[in-house]
Protein backbone atom coordinates (compact mmCIF):
# COMPACT_ATOMS: atom_id res chain seq x y z
CA UNK A 1 0.00 0.00 0.00
CA UNK A 2 0.84 3.34 -0.14
CA UNK A 3 2.65 5.12 2.71
CA UNK A 4 2.70 8.85 3.99
CA UNK A 5 4.29 10.53 6.52
CA UNK A 6 2.86 12.33 9.66
CA UNK A 7 4.74 15.57 10.80
CA UNK A 8 7.79 16.49 10.62
CA UNK A 9 9.71 13.43 12.85
CA UNK A 10 9.56 10.93 9.96
CA UNK A 11 6.59 8.56 10.85
CA UNK A 12 5.67 6.60 8.15
CA UNK A 13 2.38 5.00 7.67
CA UNK A 14 -0.06 3.36 5.38
CA UNK A 15 -2.17 5.95 3.56
CA UNK A 16 -5.44 4.18 5.00
CA UNK A 17 -5.23 3.38 9.08
CA UNK A 18 -7.64 0.99 10.67
CA UNK A 19 -9.75 2.65 13.74
CA UNK A 20 -10.61 -0.23 16.20
CA UNK A 21 -12.75 1.08 18.69
CA UNK A 22 -15.49 -0.39 17.27
CA UNK A 23 -14.49 -3.72 17.73
CA UNK A 24 -14.91 -3.64 21.57
CA UNK A 25 -17.39 -0.59 22.06
CA UNK A 26 -20.95 -0.81 21.91
CA UNK A 27 -20.86 2.09 20.05
CA UNK A 28 -21.86 1.14 16.78
CA UNK A 29 -23.54 -2.38 17.71
CA UNK A 30 -22.46 -5.16 20.03
CA UNK A 31 -18.30 -5.92 19.77
CA UNK A 32 -17.64 -8.32 17.88
CA UNK A 33 -15.78 -11.86 18.52
CA UNK A 34 -12.87 -11.64 19.84
CA UNK A 35 -10.82 -14.10 18.23
CA UNK A 36 -12.80 -12.86 14.27
CA UNK A 37 -11.24 -9.41 15.68
CA UNK A 38 -8.07 -10.42 15.85
CA UNK A 39 -7.79 -12.18 12.69
CA UNK A 40 -9.04 -9.10 10.98
CA UNK A 41 -6.58 -6.95 12.79
CA UNK A 42 -3.77 -9.28 11.04
CA UNK A 43 -5.31 -9.55 7.93
CA UNK A 44 -5.22 -5.72 7.49
CA UNK A 45 -1.38 -5.48 8.55
CA UNK A 46 -1.18 -8.45 5.66
CA UNK A 47 -3.24 -6.04 3.19
CA UNK A 48 -0.38 -3.93 3.84
CA UNK A 49 -2.25 -1.38 6.52
CA UNK A 50 0.14 -0.96 9.12
CA UNK A 51 -1.00 2.23 11.14
CA UNK A 52 -3.60 1.65 14.02
CA UNK A 53 -5.80 4.06 16.08
CA UNK A 54 -7.05 2.48 19.51
CA UNK A 55 -7.24 4.13 23.26
CA UNK A 56 -7.51 3.44 26.81
CA UNK A 57 -11.50 4.37 27.19
CA UNK A 58 -12.90 2.17 24.55
CA UNK A 59 -14.27 -0.39 26.29
CA UNK A 60 -12.95 0.48 28.45
CA UNK A 61 -9.19 -0.85 28.58
CA UNK A 62 -10.48 -3.92 26.34
CA UNK A 63 -9.45 -1.92 22.78
CA UNK A 64 -5.95 -1.98 23.74
CA UNK A 65 -5.87 -5.54 24.91
CA UNK A 66 -7.27 -6.41 21.78
CA UNK A 67 -4.74 -4.59 19.67
CA UNK A 68 -2.09 -5.58 22.09
CA UNK A 69 -2.93 -9.21 21.35
CA UNK A 70 -3.54 -8.88 17.71
CA UNK A 71 -0.41 -6.87 17.05
CA UNK A 72 1.97 -7.75 19.12
CA UNK A 73 3.30 -10.53 17.19
CA UNK A 74 3.67 -8.21 14.00
CA UNK A 75 4.64 -5.31 16.39
CA UNK A 76 8.02 -3.91 14.05
CA UNK A 77 5.66 -3.78 11.27
CA UNK A 78 2.84 -1.78 12.42
CA UNK A 79 2.66 1.95 14.11
CA UNK A 80 -0.15 2.07 17.17
CA UNK A 81 -1.46 5.02 18.35
CA UNK A 82 -3.47 5.10 21.29
CA UNK A 83 -4.82 8.54 23.39
CA UNK A 84 -5.05 9.82 27.38
CA UNK A 85 -7.05 12.51 28.34
CA UNK A 86 -9.97 10.82 31.11
CA UNK A 87 -10.79 9.84 35.13
CA UNK A 88 -12.08 6.67 34.16
CA UNK A 89 -14.18 5.02 36.24
CA UNK A 90 -12.48 2.59 39.37
CA UNK A 91 -14.82 0.01 38.49
CA UNK A 92 -14.00 -0.26 34.75
CA UNK A 93 -17.49 0.44 33.93
CA UNK A 94 -17.97 2.06 30.68
CA UNK A 95 -17.46 6.06 30.23
CA UNK A 96 -15.85 8.33 32.24
CA UNK A 97 -15.60 10.69 35.32
CA UNK A 98 -14.02 13.67 33.93
CA UNK A 99 -11.72 15.06 31.78
CA UNK A 100 -7.95 14.55 33.53
CA UNK A 101 -4.48 15.80 31.19
CA UNK A 102 -2.60 16.34 34.71
CA UNK A 103 0.94 15.45 34.14
CA UNK A 104 0.80 12.75 36.65
CA UNK A 105 -1.83 10.83 35.29
CA UNK A 106 -0.74 11.23 31.35
CA UNK A 107 2.75 9.19 32.78
CA UNK A 108 0.09 6.70 34.61
CA UNK A 109 -2.20 5.75 31.49
CA UNK A 110 1.43 5.39 29.26
CA UNK A 111 2.66 2.55 31.78
CA UNK A 112 -0.92 1.17 31.66
CA UNK A 113 -1.91 1.08 27.95
CA UNK A 114 2.30 -0.11 27.22
CA UNK A 115 1.07 -2.95 29.26
CA UNK A 116 -2.14 -3.70 27.76
CA UNK A 117 -0.62 -3.56 24.05
CA UNK A 118 2.33 -5.74 25.16
CA UNK A 119 4.68 -3.23 23.85
CA UNK A 120 7.85 -1.13 25.16
CA UNK A 121 6.90 1.87 22.76
CA UNK A 122 3.48 3.63 22.01
CA UNK A 123 4.60 5.13 18.49
CA UNK A 124 1.59 8.10 18.59
CA UNK A 125 0.18 8.96 22.08
CA UNK A 126 -2.85 11.79 21.76
CA UNK A 127 -4.04 13.55 24.22
CA UNK A 128 -7.96 12.72 23.53
CA UNK A 129 -9.67 16.03 24.14
CA UNK A 130 -8.12 18.88 25.76
CA UNK A 131 -8.63 19.17 29.24
CA UNK A 132 -9.79 22.87 30.58
CA UNK A 133 -8.52 22.36 33.74
CA UNK A 134 -4.28 22.06 32.79
CA UNK A 135 -2.26 24.13 30.46
CA UNK A 136 -1.45 22.32 27.45
CA UNK A 137 1.91 23.24 27.74
CA UNK A 138 2.05 21.03 31.08
CA UNK A 139 0.61 18.13 29.07
CA UNK A 140 2.96 18.42 26.23
CA UNK A 141 5.74 18.82 29.25
CA UNK A 142 4.27 15.53 30.04
CA UNK A 143 4.57 13.82 26.73
CA UNK A 144 7.94 15.09 26.06
CA UNK A 145 9.40 13.76 28.84
CA UNK A 146 7.62 10.33 27.66
CA UNK A 147 9.29 10.53 24.35
CA UNK A 148 12.61 11.22 26.21
CA UNK A 149 12.71 8.28 28.28
CA UNK A 150 11.69 5.94 24.96
CA UNK A 151 8.21 5.32 26.28
CA UNK A 152 6.59 7.22 23.49
CA UNK A 153 7.59 8.22 20.07
CA UNK A 154 5.63 10.70 18.46
CA UNK A 155 3.00 13.42 20.42
CA UNK A 156 -0.60 14.01 19.06
CA UNK A 157 -3.97 15.84 19.84
CA UNK A 158 -7.51 15.21 18.76
CA UNK A 159 -10.46 17.84 18.63
CA UNK A 160 -8.18 20.44 19.81
CA UNK A 161 -8.51 24.00 18.37
CA UNK A 162 -5.65 25.44 16.04
CA UNK A 163 -4.58 28.39 18.95
CA UNK A 164 -3.92 25.12 21.25
CA UNK A 165 -2.31 23.08 18.89
CA UNK A 166 0.11 26.12 18.55
CA UNK A 167 0.99 26.23 22.02
CA UNK A 168 1.25 22.46 22.23
CA UNK A 169 3.40 22.73 19.16
CA UNK A 170 5.86 25.17 20.69
CA UNK A 171 6.52 22.90 23.92
CA UNK A 172 6.91 19.87 21.97
CA UNK A 173 6.65 19.12 18.53
CA UNK A 174 3.03 17.51 17.41
CA UNK A 175 2.91 14.72 15.07
CA UNK A 176 -0.20 14.43 14.13
CA UNK A 177 -4.01 15.78 15.17
CA UNK A 178 -6.80 13.57 15.25
CA UNK A 179 -10.71 15.25 14.58
CA UNK A 180 -13.75 14.36 12.51
CA UNK A 181 -13.33 14.31 9.07
CA UNK A 182 -15.31 13.94 6.09
CA UNK A 183 -17.52 15.20 3.54
CA UNK A 184 -20.18 15.64 5.74
CA UNK A 185 -18.26 17.28 8.76
CA UNK A 186 -15.52 20.16 6.80
CA UNK A 187 -15.01 22.29 9.66
CA UNK A 188 -11.14 20.95 10.27
CA UNK A 189 -10.68 23.28 6.68
CA UNK A 190 -11.83 26.79 8.40
CA UNK A 191 -8.77 26.86 10.61
CA UNK A 192 -7.33 23.13 11.07
CA UNK A 193 -6.24 22.48 7.87
CA UNK A 194 -4.00 25.67 7.70
CA UNK A 195 -2.66 25.46 10.53
CA UNK A 196 -1.36 21.85 10.28
CA UNK A 197 -0.44 22.54 6.96
CA UNK A 198 1.38 26.17 8.10
CA UNK A 199 3.60 23.57 11.23
CA UNK A 200 4.15 20.59 9.35
CA UNK A 201 1.79 18.26 11.43
CA UNK A 202 -0.28 15.60 9.75
CA UNK A 203 -3.83 15.04 10.05
CA UNK A 204 -6.18 11.56 10.63
CA UNK A 205 -9.77 11.98 10.31
CA UNK A 206 -11.33 9.65 12.14
CA UNK A 207 -15.44 8.71 11.14
CA UNK A 208 -14.09 9.41 7.80
CA UNK A 209 -17.72 7.47 6.55
CA UNK A 210 -19.58 10.03 8.32
CA UNK A 211 -20.36 7.06 11.55
CA UNK A 212 -21.13 4.63 8.36
CA UNK A 213 -24.15 6.94 6.83
CA UNK A 214 -21.82 7.54 3.79
CA UNK A 215 -21.60 4.22 2.88
CA UNK A 216 -24.75 4.67 1.44
CA UNK A 217 -25.93 1.49 3.55
CA UNK A 218 -28.00 3.04 5.73
CA UNK A 219 -31.30 4.80 5.34
CA UNK A 220 -34.20 6.60 7.17
CA UNK A 221 -35.36 3.30 7.78
CA UNK A 222 -32.22 1.63 9.08
CA UNK A 223 -32.62 0.78 13.18
CA UNK A 224 -29.79 1.37 14.94
CA UNK A 225 -29.65 -1.23 18.22
CA UNK A 226 -30.35 0.58 21.66
CA UNK A 227 -26.64 0.84 22.83
CA UNK A 228 -25.64 2.56 19.56
CA UNK A 229 -24.32 6.04 19.46
CA UNK A 230 -26.14 7.05 16.63
CA UNK A 231 -29.34 6.70 18.03
CA UNK A 232 -28.50 10.63 20.24
CA UNK A 233 -26.54 12.22 17.40
CA UNK A 234 -28.84 14.25 15.74
CA UNK A 235 -27.29 13.70 12.29
CA UNK A 236 -28.98 10.18 12.47
CA UNK A 237 -32.64 11.31 13.19
CA UNK A 238 -34.64 9.51 10.43
CA UNK A 239 -36.10 13.10 9.22
CA UNK A 240 -32.20 14.31 8.47
CA UNK A 241 -31.03 11.00 7.54
CA UNK A 242 -33.68 11.42 4.60
CA UNK A 243 -32.33 14.96 3.58
CA UNK A 244 -28.80 13.88 3.98
CA UNK A 245 -29.39 10.83 1.73
CA UNK A 246 -28.68 13.75 -0.95
CA UNK A 247 -25.01 13.59 -0.29
CA UNK A 248 -24.51 9.85 -0.27
CA UNK A 249 -26.13 10.35 -4.00
CA UNK A 250 -23.78 12.66 -5.33
CA UNK A 251 -21.18 9.98 -4.10
CA UNK A 252 -22.82 7.04 -5.60
CA UNK A 253 -23.13 8.68 -9.07
CA UNK A 254 -19.53 9.30 -9.12
CA UNK A 255 -18.62 6.04 -7.60
CA UNK A 256 -20.47 4.69 -10.39
CA UNK A 257 -18.45 6.45 -13.41
CA UNK A 258 -14.97 5.07 -11.28
CA UNK A 259 -16.50 1.70 -10.87
CA UNK A 260 -16.21 2.44 -6.93
CA UNK A 261 -18.35 2.55 -4.05
CA UNK A 262 -19.47 5.15 -2.10
CA UNK A 263 -17.34 4.59 0.60
CA UNK A 264 -14.23 4.26 -1.89
CA UNK A 265 -15.00 7.74 -2.94
CA UNK A 266 -15.41 9.14 0.41
CA UNK A 267 -12.08 7.77 1.48
CA UNK A 268 -10.84 8.87 -1.64
CA UNK A 269 -11.72 12.32 -1.33
CA UNK A 270 -10.22 12.98 1.69
CA UNK A 271 -6.94 10.82 0.45
CA UNK A 272 -7.03 13.41 -2.43
CA UNK A 273 -7.24 16.56 0.06
CA UNK A 274 -3.54 16.67 1.08
CA UNK A 275 -0.53 14.07 0.79
CA UNK A 276 -0.24 14.25 5.03
CA UNK A 277 -3.99 13.05 5.72
CA UNK A 278 -4.74 9.48 6.75
CA UNK A 279 -7.76 8.16 7.29
CA UNK A 280 -8.54 5.59 9.90
CA UNK A 281 -12.27 4.00 9.05
CA UNK A 282 -13.18 1.01 10.97
CA UNK A 283 -15.02 -2.60 10.40
CA UNK A 284 -15.80 -5.43 12.00
CA UNK A 285 -15.93 -7.14 8.33
CA UNK A 286 -13.16 -8.54 6.05
CA UNK A 287 -15.34 -7.49 2.99
CA UNK A 288 -15.36 -3.86 4.30
CA UNK A 289 -12.02 -3.51 5.18
CA UNK A 290 -10.96 -4.90 1.69
CA UNK A 291 -13.81 -2.31 0.53
CA UNK A 292 -11.52 0.36 2.20
CA UNK A 293 -8.15 -0.53 1.33
CA UNK A 294 -9.54 -0.16 -2.35
CA UNK A 295 -9.98 3.43 -1.81
CA UNK A 296 -6.23 4.08 -2.34
CA UNK A 297 -6.32 2.94 -6.12
CA UNK A 298 -9.45 5.15 -6.79
CA UNK A 299 -7.80 8.19 -8.27
CA UNK A 300 -9.32 11.47 -8.41
CA UNK A 301 -8.90 14.20 -11.23
CA UNK A 302 -9.07 17.46 -10.53
CA UNK A 303 -12.35 17.83 -12.73
CA UNK A 304 -13.53 14.99 -10.47
CA UNK A 305 -12.99 16.83 -7.41
CA UNK A 306 -14.29 19.96 -8.72
CA UNK A 307 -17.68 18.35 -9.29
CA UNK A 308 -17.69 16.82 -6.25
CA UNK A 309 -17.02 20.46 -4.67
CA UNK A 310 -19.71 22.25 -6.64
CA UNK A 311 -22.39 19.75 -6.09
CA UNK A 312 -21.85 19.43 -2.47
CA UNK A 313 -21.57 23.07 -1.99
CA UNK A 314 -25.66 23.16 -2.81
CA UNK A 315 -26.08 20.20 -0.18
CA UNK A 316 -27.23 21.55 3.69
CA UNK A 317 -26.66 18.44 5.86
CA UNK A 318 -29.27 18.23 8.23
CA UNK A 319 -28.54 17.65 12.35
CA UNK A 320 -26.00 17.97 14.57
CA UNK A 321 -22.58 15.73 14.61
CA UNK A 322 -23.02 15.37 18.43
CA UNK A 323 -25.02 15.92 21.27
CA UNK A 324 -24.30 19.52 22.56
CA UNK A 325 -22.65 18.00 25.82
CA UNK A 326 -20.09 16.18 23.84
CA UNK A 327 -19.52 19.22 21.05
CA UNK A 328 -18.61 21.03 23.87
CA UNK A 329 -15.80 18.70 24.43
CA UNK A 330 -13.90 19.63 21.32
CA UNK A 331 -11.81 22.36 19.39
CA UNK A 332 -10.51 23.98 22.66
Amino acid sequence: MEKRKLGTGNLEVSALGFGAMGMTSQHYGPSGDRREMIALLRAAVERGVTFFDTAEVYGPYTNEELVGEALSPLRDRVVIATKFGFKLHPDGSPGWQRLDSRPEQIKRVAEASLKRLKTDRIDLFYQHRVDPDVPVEDVAGAVKDLIREGKVKHFGLSEAAARTIRRAHAVQPVTAVQSEYSLWWRRPEESILPTLEELGIGFVPYSPLGKGFLTGKITENTAFPGMDIRNNIPRFAPEARRTNRALVDLLARIAERKKATPAQMALAWLLARKPWIVPIPGTRRLERLEENIGAVAVRLTPEDLQEIESAASKIAIEGARYSEQVEQMSEQ
